[in-house]
């Protein structure tokens, strides 16, 4: 199987609502987000000119518009976290989620949004975010 892999990097903020731990607190993060996409027919043959399976501007540019642009210099909270705490609600870099803006669930975020907008001659195969550099959630594609 084929795969080529992307590395974007983007700088987010939020805080996690009743979380027992100093990440209940709003904190920033560098993020590393890897894009891995594989062919849906390759068969395992020689690539006919010009022998790329997808460029990497084209991953590069479907990425930056649908992710790390609404990503990169936010402030991601939930609505639970700002009804807790209604002063946050005058940033305006504030993007609010009905759920927690985890390292998880911004993984899962990013497959929904991902699957519908990469080429037509790719399917994701896995996303994989690092939120610091040794700490990661990662979503793989079941196919």
């Amino acid at each position: 199987m084929l795969q080529l892999t992307k590395i974007f990097s983007f700088e987010t903020a939020h805080a996690l609502h009743r979380y027992n731990g100093k990440c209940r607190n709003i904190h920033g993060h560098s993020y590393k987000l890897h894009v891995t996409v594989r062919d849906r027919a390759h068969q395992g043959e020689y690539l006919p000119a010009p022998g790329i399976l997808v460029d990497f501007k084209d991953i590069k540019a479907v990425v930056q518009s649908h992710i790390v642009e609404h990503f990169d210099h936010r402030l991601i909270l939930s609505a639970d976290y700002v009804a807790a705490h209604p002063f946050c609600e005058t940033q305006e870099n504030l993007w609010v989620w009905e759920m927690e803006p985890s390292a998880e669930n911004m993984v899962l975020y990013m497959q929904k949004v991902l699957q519908d907008v990469l080429p037509a001659e790719v399917s994701l195969a896995s996303l994989r975010l690092y939120e610091t550099s040794d700490s990661y959630a990662e979503w793989i594609s079941a196919v």
